[in-house]
């Protein structure tokens, strides 16, 4: 299963898990389907950070199967 931190690897309309900022030391995950791809860098360690259709802003840790 692909990790979050290549932007290659998330399309939109993608099933997610994401991290918000306020759930980051607990690392509690959001569910959702990706709206728009925020980072602009090819990846990021913590994640690409992603709005998902919810308006919920985190950054991607897992990506769901369909």
């Amino acid at each position: 299963m692909p990790s979050g931190t290549n932007r290659n690897d998330i399309q939109i309309g993608q099933l997610v898990e994401v991290v918000q900022k306020h759930h980051q030391r607990t690392g509690e995950l959001t569910e959702g389907v990706v709206k728009r791809i925020l980072t602009k860098s090819a990846n990021h360690p913590h994640g690409i950070k992603v709005m998902l259709d919810s308006g919920i802003v985190g950054r991607v840790k897992n990506i769901l199967p369909e």
